[in-house]
């Protein structure tokens, strides 16, 4: 199922792009092996496997890579993959014997995706960090934030998974495409900072254009603007407004009974004003009361939901966006395809040495499997 049938990828365990980007390609219907540790590591905050959806969709093969006969067998997968991800600082799989020059000596057809914070090159390519150290450096952390209070961080959905994994997943489809005219493999080097500061061309546009300024909570995006924001409603339940364009304004305003503020939609010196007068009126009924008032309206309002209340939305109950798979309810793969369309997901499932043969079979013949499990003692 799924547009990837067939493709075969190898995965280094690793923690946030790394797992996402293989996720991704999972989902979309390719074939991941999991190269995990065999003693339980750090990698990210501890709860059990069920819950670590990122893992959705793959088998586990554990293996120490300090021992000359894993490295062997994870070279002899590579010999048999289309793909492999690994998301280590600079200089670890070279050291591990599993760097690209010498994973594509085996196999000149691998598209070899490496995803790092920093990148592979550059003063701070070896430097630790996380998605809040990436997005603060290419200027996207300072560009979230409301007046008179510091950057707001965004979780871990701007560096982690915008840059980092879903730029290797784009990485990586494009170099398949290559493939199909070259023959010939390549390697990608994913950075956060490369991929976030992609995300945020336009922002980068918009500044050298005077549209916005470094000020928080003074732009149009940003919270600054009376018509882009989230408002409080009579049960301390939120809302938000996007309206942008006149038009949406117009008709925004006309629910709110507030048509007068039109006129005065791009003037920043009223935009003080107007939010104060839409966030009483907000105030004055519940979010429910709102939602029903603005259904069918084309004002570009919707409700501020948490991660449960998401789950039980109309529209997207309608599209099945989110299913309990194992007991826990989860996001549904994205996007959707016509032809070739998307499996349900399947749990993540540990590596059992009964299953050798199912798992490995992809990959090698019953003699290679046979031996790799005694050599490695899997």
């Amino acid at each position: 199922m799924g547009p990837l049938n067939g493709l075969k990828v190898i995965e280094l365990a690793g923690i946030g792009p790394g797992p996402m980007a293989a996720m991704l390609l999972a989902d979309m219907g390719a074939t991941v092996l999991r190269i995990d540790r065999t003693e339980p590591s750090n990698l990210g905050v501890a709860k059990p496997i069920k819950y670590d959806l990122l893992l959705r969709n793959r088998r586990s093969l554990p293996l120490d890579l300090k021992q000359p006969a894993a490295v062997k067998l994870v070279l002899d997968l590579v010999s048999h993959s289309d793909i492999l991800i690994e998301g280590f600082r600079p200089g670890v799989a070279e050291r591990l014997g599993l760097g690209p020059q010498t994973c594509l000596e085996r196999n000149p057809r691998l598209i070899y995706g490496r995803v790092t914070g920093w990148g592979q090159t550059g003063p701070m390519a070896k430097e630790v960090g996380h998605d809040l150290n990436y997005i603060a450096l290419t200027g996207a952390l300072h560009a979230i934030g409301r007046a008179g209070q510091p950057s707001s961080p965004p979780i871990n959905l701007v560096g982690d998974f915008g840059g980092g994994a879903h730029y290797l997943v784009i990485g990586i489809l494009a170099a398949l495409h290559s493939l199909k005219s070259t023959g010939q493999g390549q390697i990608i080097d994913a950075a956060i900072v490369d991929g976030v500061a992609s995300m945020m061309t336009s922002s980068y546009g918009n500044f050298a254009a005077g549209i916005i300024n470094n000020d928080h909570g003074t732009n149009f995006l940003d919270s600054g603007a009376p018509f882009y924001d989230v408002y409080q409603c009579l049960d301390n339940l939120w809302i938000s407004l996007a309206a942008v364009e006149a038009k949406f304004y117009a008709q925004a305003l006309r629910v709110l009974d507030l048509e007068e503020l039109l006129d005065d939609q791009w003037n920043r010196e009223n935009w003080s004003f107007a939010k104060e007068k839409i966030s009483a009126r907000f105030k004055s009924r519940t979010r429910e009361e709102w939602c029903c008032l603005f259904q069918n309206v084309d004002a570009c309002v919707a409700p501020v939901l948490t991660l449960d209340e998401a789950t039980q939305n109309l529209h997207l109950k309608e599209r099945n966006v989110y299913s309990k798979i194992d007991g826990v309810i989860q996001p549904m793969p994205a996007p959707r395809f016509s032809r070739t369309p998307l499996d349900i997901p399947k749990p993540f499932q540990p590596w059992t040495t009964e299953q050798a043969d199912q798992i490995l079979g992809p990959w090698l013949d019953k003699a290679a499997i046979a031996a790799a499990v005694k050599d490695c003692k899997i």
